[in-house]
């Protein structure tokens, strides 16, 4: 049967007929790899198309797009995503958000956070790892994040900043779990809020 185009398309000649049925059933298993697949969201994505071929590619009603870059594992370049919703993060028992919400969320791969904690009583932050909120589950690192975070200059510290780090599978601490978010200073008076201003890889 002689084929057609850049994707090789199987169309029946005059001396194939009469194939019929067969010959539209060889042409629709040829164009279907071709076609973009539709699907609700990512995780319809990994339940129907895990084991489709390479180049297979599906659109979500948000309007994300994917290209299958295996032909035997569940691996995809993202074209696009749209920016997903800031979501709430939780504050550990004694603190609470301040001015400004406490906030994530996850862009191409990136846990992005914005907002402030602060003691429930009011007082200050103890400075040794305290553990002061945690993340959603999809936005723990699978090794561990860690950034500068500003804080509050009430009082008398000796800086405005201190590191902010959230726990992975492989972080070596053991002063919390997996998401926990921990707050560490040299301030030896303390600071009254902390912004969570930063970001990490969850890979």
């Amino acid at each position: 049967m002689a084929t057609i185009g850049y994707a090789q398309l199987p169309v029946p000649g005059g001396g194939d007929s009469p194939l019929g049925p067969a010959a539209l059933a060889d042409l629709a298993t040829a164009i279907d790899p071709h076609l973009t697949q539709h699907v609700t969201n990512r995780a319809q994505r990994d339940s129907l198309y895990s084991g489709a071929p390479r180049h297979t590619m599906v659109s979500a009603d948000d309007g994300s797009l994917w290209l299958k870059t295996s032909s035997t594992a569940n691996t995809w370049a993202t074209i696009y995503e749209p920016v997903a919703a800031w979501r709430a993060v939780t504050p550990a028992s004694g603190y609470q958000g301040a001015e400004f919400a406490p906030l994530c969320r996850i862009d191409r791969g990136r846990v992005y956070l914005q907002g402030r904690l602060q003691r429930v009583d009011g007082g200050v932050f103890p400075t040794g790892g305290v553990k002061v909120g945690s993340v959603p589950a999809d936005c723990r690192p699978a090794k561990y994040g860690s950034w500068a975070g500003g804080s509050g200059l009430t009082g008398d510290p000796v800086v405005g900043v201190g590191r902010l780090e959230v726990l992975g599978a492989a972080s070596s601490t053991s002063t919390g779990t997996i998401g926990d978010i921990l707050w560490y200073s040299q301030d030896g008076t303390g600071v009254p809020w902390v912004d969570l201003s930063g970001s990490y890889w969850l890979d």
